[in-house]
Order: C-alpha cells, then structure tokens, then sequence
C-alpha cells in the first residue's frame, strides 16, 4: 500500500509517518511539506510541496490512499495567508485526490469544527459542524468539511473519512506548540510544579486532550480499514480546573471568562502573543465530544490518558524539546528565539 501523507512534518504527521512506517501493510510512504526536514524515516520519501500553489496531482498519483494534514495556524494576523493554504489549499488537495483517482482520502478535522455546545455531556458527530463564529480556525475547519460534503456527493467511489481530534499534545511537538501559541515571551522555565501556584477556574473550561501518537493509530485505522464518515478522537478525563489544578499542583481560582478573554485580545493586539481571542471563544464554547463510534468502528482505544499528554507537552515545553523536522525543531526560533520576535509575534 501507498500512502501519501500532505503535511506530514508536524505534531500529527510526525508520529503518522512513524505508525504507518511500523505497518507491514504499508509499503511507501510520500511525505509532503512545504520544506523537506532532516528526520529519516524508514519507507518515507519526503517532498516538497505548497497546498496553496505547487502542483499536487502528480505526487497523488498511484496512492492508495491520501491523508490531508497541512493546515496553518500562523501567521494569525494574516487572514489571507491563513484561507490561502486552509481552505482554498484543502480545495487544491480534494481536486486533486479525484484528478488523480485516489480511492481514499482521510482529513484532518477537528472539534473547533462544531458549533457551540454542551460541556456536562459529549456529542456524537451528528452534532452540528458550523464552527465559532469568532475563531478563524474553527471558519475554516467548518468551510472545508462543507466542502468535503460537496466532494463525497460528487466523488461517490471515493472512500472519505475526516478524523475530529480534541487538543493534541506530545513531548516532541512542545517547541513547535509553545511557538504557535504562546511565542517568544513565554517563560518555559516557570513551567513545573512549585512555581505554578494558581489556574484560572473559568467558566465552562472544559476541554478534551489526546496524546498525539493516539491519534495517529486513529488515522492508520482509518486509512487501513474500510470506514468512512466523520470520527470523534478524544482521551479520558476531560479538562476542567480541578484537573489542571492537580496536574500542576495549584489552586483554582474563580476568573470571569470575559476577563480572560479581554486580556488575551489585549495582549495579542500589542504582539506579546500570537493567540487571537477567538481561541478563547472556541475553547469554551465548543462542545465535550463522544468518542464511542470511534471505539466502535476503528477499534481505537487511547493507550494514555488526557492529564499524561497535557504533562508530557508541559514538561516538553520546559525542557525546549522538539524532533528534527521545521515546524517542530527547537532550533527554529533561532538564538534567543530572535527570529519568533522577527515575524512580529503572528505577523507572518
């Protein structure tokens, strides 16, 4: 078998890369990316490519089957950077998968996907798929499965199934997490147990994680097997303040969400972070998920548990840990982490 993997260098395809690698089912592996990283790979062959201009059928061409990871989260103050290779690149890569005859195509949703919901119980993937209004990322989550609905009704014979993980979250993904949404500013020392005294006790905070190598046996399920639809990915137990509490040995404290709110869009608005407010809105307005079909029909059960991936990506973060791939790599910040400072802190 014959897997392409576009965007296969960051948090998920790294560990995707590595499952599918593992599989004797799987023979070749293409591994696409805007730039080719020095990490090796048995079966993999790494290619150069931009989901928002470089030709993508010929690289498609004799898979079995095509999992599309590329998805920008920065530059957060360049709205039309961000649509270019979400949206209009996710087009470019489902146009491509039929031009090329693909017979399966897995994508890479999310819950920011679902429009608000209940946080004292999980939804079923029925629930609806509009997205948070105010949140960029869960628009374009939500324009791109519109658009694979459109595609499954004009591509019958195409197998398609969209992955819709909560918050995910590995030790070698921290750099390239704590750069994505925290930027240079943050202390990554203070991040441990005795300097952390307090958590924000917000209203409905509450919010799934998963450790990234889980996901990726979800999606190694997915492009094996022969399911098809939208599957909820998410690890027990859900996140709330008194978790955080005792996972960072600190105490809740009461904090208005509009508060939390007000302060992250003041401080993204004078390029201390790279974190727009609407990620606030999603986090507390999207719903608590319902794993069971993905249990069900992929057979996936999560070998870890929320609280132990949230602890590994922590101490990551603290320890500057990172794999050699661009996104990932903590190098990249360059000395003093000048070139983060460099691009304005989400300006590009």
């Amino acid at each position: 078998m014959r897997v392409v993997v576009v965007g296969a260098t960051g948090n998920v395809g790294t560990s995707l890369v590595a499952s599918l690698a593992s599989d004797a089912r799987v023979d070749s592996i293409v591994g696409l990316a805007r730039r080719v990283p020095e990490l090796r790979v048995p079966k993999t062959e790494w290619r150069a490519a931009d989901v928002s201009r470089s030709d993508l059928v010929e690289p498609l061409r004799g898979a079995d089957a095509v999992v599309h990871l590329a998805w920008l989260i920065q530059p957060s103050r360049d709205l039309d950077a961000l649509y270019a290779t979400n949206v209009t690149g996710s087009r470019r890569v489902f146009d491509a998968v039929a031009e090329a005859r693909v017979p399966a195509l897995v994508y890479a949703s999310s819950v920011g996907t679902y429009s608000p919901g209940p946080k004292d119980r999980g939804v079923d993937e029925s629930w609806p798929a509009r997205g948070i209004g105010t949140s960029f990322y869960s628009r374009h989550k939500a324009d791109v499965e519109a658009m694979l609905d459109a595609f499954e009704r004009d591509h019958p014979s195409v197998r398609v199934v969209r992955l819709r993980p909560a918050l995910i979250f590995k030790r070698d993904a921290a750099s390239g997490v704590r750069r994505l949404f925290a930027g240079p500013l943050l202390p990554t020392s203070l991040l441990r147990r005795s300097l952390l005294p307090i958590v924000p006790n917000v209203a409905r905070l509450r919010f799934q994680a998963v450790h990234t190598d889980d996901v990726a046996e979800a999606y190694r399920s997915a492009i094996l097997g022969d399911a098809r639809g939208a599957f909820n990915v998410a690890a027990d137990p859900v996140l709330d303040p008194d978790v955080l509490g005792r996972v960072a040995g600190a105490r809740p404290v009461r904090v208005s969400a509009r508060v939390v709110r007000a302060a992250t869009d003041a401080t993204w608005r004078l390029h201390l972070q790279p974190t727009p407010p609407g990620w606030v809105d999603m986090g507390l307005q999207t719903p608590i998920m319902d794993t069971s079909r993905a249990r069900a029909e992929l057979g996936w059960t999560p070998r870890r548990s929320a609280t132990e991936a949230l602890v590994e990506l922590l101490e990551g973060m603290r320890t500057n840990a990172g794999i050699a791939t661009p996104p990932l790599a903590p190098h990249t910040g360059g000395p003093l982490r000048i070139r983060e400072l460099a691009t304005g802190v989400g300006r590009r």
